[in-house]
């Protein structure tokens, strides 16, 4: 499968692959919800500076109409390749986002076999890819048993070879394998992911430590706190053991985080003085890949502060030797002993960003493996589809339905219905 995605990766580049009407592909629109949006979303951003500046990568994932309409507004269909990515071609958001990609691709070029050189799918569903309209020879597999979350390594990441090439996308893959055998292989108290997950349960169980601020001070990785997200609270935001039975501590904490020093003009004071414990993951570089005089230095230099500060603080007796009046000193007290982990690698490049994900992946197994929690599955995501699915057909009915939900929710059913009836 990577030979198949290298070489339809090469036809795009040198344009052999071409659209409907002969023009080359110069856009690419990767269509996905969930890992099949945030891995390859988060990659690309990651790995930009490695990227075909040539190609013009865009990311839809949201059923709000909005996010389809500002992807495409500035792109012609004649020279747009759209990769659809569902394991199972029946998400809901990702088909409805694939089915306006089709028709605004049709209004244009009005010829049903634009379709197959318009549209590559990333899925294990052949019948239903065929169906769509997509030649099932340009359906790019993986197994069924890949979490969304932990796909982007897979045929999901798709569009992140397309963005940076086979040899980059293939430089990820060492960086993943490296943080797999080092997992695998080093003893406990020399193991990253063991000592990360460790760290985890730590300060979520035993100082009820509730988030974990991951705080990238590299531009790049401005999309890995979100990333982070699915990863961590999809994999282990669970309420029973793998027996079913119900736990009573917690488990997941909530992940959160901003690129530096963005975020310390945001909401670093509620760190370092607010009353909560957050422990902080700060990552940085030693090589900037844009030098721009004394950028880095600054950055970094920030970086190296805000962990010493939260560290050691600032006593009431080191504000007072500053000169500061009694009634201001107890403000410009900052109390320290808060927790952070600094992750300082060389440089970003595809293989760095490979063990990084990684590490995050086997440091959530870790704390799973605690927790007693299934890590795979993800049933949560499912009673909110259920009823959505329920509710669109009281939404669209053109008569008043009848409804059967809580009385909140029927209130605000009525009220979207006469709203939207009233703008049309």
């Amino acid at each position: 499968m990577l030979d198949k995605m290298a070489e339809f990766t090469r036809k795009i580049h040198v344009g052999e692959w071409r659209g409907f009407t002969g023009l080359p592909i110069r856009n690419v629109v990767n269509i996905g919800i969930g890992g099949s949006d945030l891995g390859p979303a988060m990659a690309y951003e990651a790995l930009r500076h490695y990227s075909q500046r040539n190609l013009t990568m865009r990311f839809v994932s949201n059923v709000d109409g909005t996010d389809f309409a500002e992807a495409t507004r500035d792109l012609i269909p004649e020279e747009t390749l759209f990769i659809v990515c569902s394991k199972t071609f029946k998400t809901l958001e990702t088909l409805t986002n694939a089915q306006t990609a089709r028709d605004w691709v049709l209004h244009k070029l009005g010829d049903e076999r634009a379709i197959a050189q318009h549209f590559v799918a990333v899925s294990t569903n052949a019948e239903g890819v065929a169906k769509f309209g997509i030649d099932p020879q340009h359906m790019f597999g993986f197994w069924d048993w890949a979490g969304g979350r932990y796909s982007m390594d897979s045929a999901i990441g798709l569009s992140t070879m397309l963005a940076i090439g086979a040899e980059n996308f293939h430089a990820m893959l060492s960086g993943f394998r490296a943080m797999d055998q080092h997992f695998r292989s080093a003893p406990f108290a020399h193991n990253l992911p063991v000592l990360m997950g460790l760290l985890a349960v730590w300060y979520n169980n035993f100082f009820d430590a509730q988030t974990v601020a991951v705080l990238p001070y590299e531009q790049y990785l401005k999309r890995f706190p979100a990333y982070l997200q699915q990863l961590t609270m999809e994999s282990n935001g669970k309420h029973v053991t793998l027996d079913g039975v119900r736990v009573d501590y917690q488990t997941a904490p909530i992940y959160w985080g901003e690129p530096g020093t963005n975020g310390q003009h945001s909401f670093y004071q509620l760190i370092h003085q607010g009353t909560r414990l957050i422990p902080c993951d700060f990552i940085g570089f030693c090589q900037t890949l844009n030098p721009l005089e004394h950028h880095h230095d600054l950055l970094m230099a920030n970086l190296f502060a805000q962990t010493e500060a939260l560290a050691f603080g600032k006593t009431v007796q080191q504000v007072e030797a500053e000169g500061a009046p009694d009634w201001l000193a107890p403000h410009r007290v900052f109390e320290g002993n808060r927790p952070t982990t600094t992750l300082l690698a060389e440089r970003l490049t595809p293989k760095t960003l490979g063990s990084l994900v990684a590490l995050y992946e086997h440091s959530v197994f870790t704390q799973g493996v605690i927790w007693n929690v299934d890590s795979f599955d993800q049933w949560g995501v499912e009673l909110g589809k259920a009823l959505a699915e329920r509710t669109v057909p009281e939404l669209e009915s053109r008569q008043e339905p009848p409804l059967a939900h809580d009385s909140s929710t029927n209130a605000l059913i009525r009220r979207y219905r006469r709203l939207k009836r009233h703008r049309e």
